[in-house]
């Protein structure tokens, strides 16, 4: 990682920052997250809504977005998506801070919040497609459905390549839902993806894999 510099402005942005979070505390949200299993090192159970409010409050800020990274809580890092700025963060940024991912909160508000926005966004998604972590490859999923939705001005090749890494991701049962929402989304997007994802399902029926199957049967019927 880059060695940036601090600055006494900035700090006081990251301190009144920690401030604002406790003051939106949710104990009962906390709990129920706790409940389904996802686990942070801090969380205050602030909705999403308040934290995107509390984002626009404040100019974005690599430096700043750094700080938040590295404090953990599950706010902070959430702030830190949302503060960042696309054009300062580096592939090296990009790998370190996903490979830290520990649940779908954060791979998904990472992906869509600032990954997506990046120069490097669809080398990423297909690398991370191919890594061996599982959420490193359920980033990698995200991102190449956000990128569908999102960046209407790419053409529909820049996502060819994907097909042939999903394709052994299919036989994953924990990955299953990722790939059904965003495949979902690219054979929304036009006529020619919509072909390419149903090519992809007759590839997806021939494999021996029963979860491939099902996956097959779940984009076939959400594509009728």
């Amino acid at each position: 990682m880059n060695v940036i510099l601090d600055d006494p402005a900035t700090e006081q942005q990251f301190r009144q920052l920690l401030a604002q979070i406790r003051q939106y505390r949710n104990g009962e949200t906390a709990a129920n997250m706790r409940g389904k299993g996802v686990g942070y090192k801090l969380n205050w159970g602030v909705s999403l809504v308040d934290l995107r409010n509390l984002a626009r409050e404040y100019p974005p800020s690599h430096l700043l977005a750094m700080k938040l990274w590295n404090r953990q809580w599950r706010e902070t890092l959430i702030l830190a998506s949302l503060l960042d700025t696309p054009a300062e963060v580096t592939e090296q940024q990009m790998d370190f801070w996903t490979k830290s991912v520990e649940n779908s909160e954060i791979a998904e508000q990472l992906s869509a919040n600032l990954w997506c926005r990046t120069p490097f966004a669809y080398i990423k998604a297909l690398e991370w497609c191919r890594g061996k972590k599982h959420w490193l490859r359920y980033t990698g999923i995200h991102l190449m459905g956000r990128l569908a939705m999102s960046d209407k001005k790419s053409p529909d090749e820049m996502f060819e390549p994907f097909f042939e890494e999903l394709l052994p991701l299919s036989k994953d049962a924990a990955l299953t839902t990722i790939l059904y929402r965003s495949l979902l989304i690219m054979g929304n997007r036009s006529e020619k993806l919509r072909q390419m994802t149903l090519d992809f399902i007759g590839l997806l029926k021939e494999t021996a894999s029963e979860n491939s199957g099902r996956l097959a049967e779940e984009l076939e019927a959400g594509l009728a």
